[in-house]
């Protein structure tokens, strides 16, 4: 899942964007009004995370821009302003949900934990690839209605391949997005977990296969369909 940080803070910003990736989101941060509208343009996201107090303008004024144009993506307002009349604006001009700063790591992903779970047409809580459901707000994994045990970077990997099944995606893409690193051409990291979760996928007795492409990367085939 992808999320959008809309703040200008730069500290917080960051504090909140490893928070988030600890927790299995791949996140991208805005500083300005302006530079997130420009992100929602350009991308896709699970859930916008909005500060209210922009460099350039309100916070508010984006949030309502974003609901008129048919966003649906699950908009949580986080802000220092936390009174009741603050907490109505917010939630008048569309904001699904409304944390106060400052707030405990274990609320900010709760709250979009929850945010999520509530929907969004962008939201696809679950996914099915063959005969694996995905799970996505809780990161788990089932073939055949039982559990697969992955690690959190196991889940990360899969579902990044499930989200573009068919598609081949290469190692450094791969690194930057599951790992958050740049390439490292020397490294085998990618490698080494691509083996480890198909041995996984296998004892489940899964179809699905990670198959090699050679000299390009890898790509998700779910195999024949029951």
């Amino acid at each position: 899942m992808r999320i959008l940080v809309i703040e200008d803070d730069r500290l917080l910003a960051d504090l909140m964007r490893q928070v988030l990736m600890n927790d299995g989101y791949e996140v991208d941060v805005a500083a300005s009004a302006e530079a997130g509208r420009a992100c929602t343009v350009a991308h896709s996201y699970d859930a916008i995370i909005l500060d209210l107090e922009l460099p350039d303008r309100n916070g508010l004024t984006l949030l309502q821009e974003l609901r008129r144009e048919g966003t649906v993506t699950p908009i949580v307002v986080a802000t220092a302003h936390d009174t009741t009349a603050d907490v109505v604006r917010a939630l008048d001009a569309g904001a699904d949900d409304y944390i106060p700063k400052p707030f405990a790591n274990e609320v900010l992903t709760a709250r979009v934990r929850a945010a999520l779970r509530r929907g969004g047409a962008r939201s696809m809580e679950k996914v099915q690839v063959g005969d694996l459901t995905l799970h996505r707000v809780h990161h788990d994994v089932q073939c055949h209605g039982n559990d697969v045990p992955l690690t959190a970077r196991q889940y990360a990997l899969l579902e990044f391949l499930a989200m573009r099944a068919g598609e081949t995606i290469t190692r450094p893409v791969l690194l930057e997005y599951v790992w958050h690193l740049r390439f490292d051409p020397g490294s085998n990291v990618v490698d080494v977990h691509i083996a480890q979760l198909r041995k996984r996928l296998r004892e489940a007795g899964s179809t699905v296969d990670i198959r090699t492409v050679r000299g390009e990367g890898y790509s998700l085939d779910v195999g024949p369909v029951a």
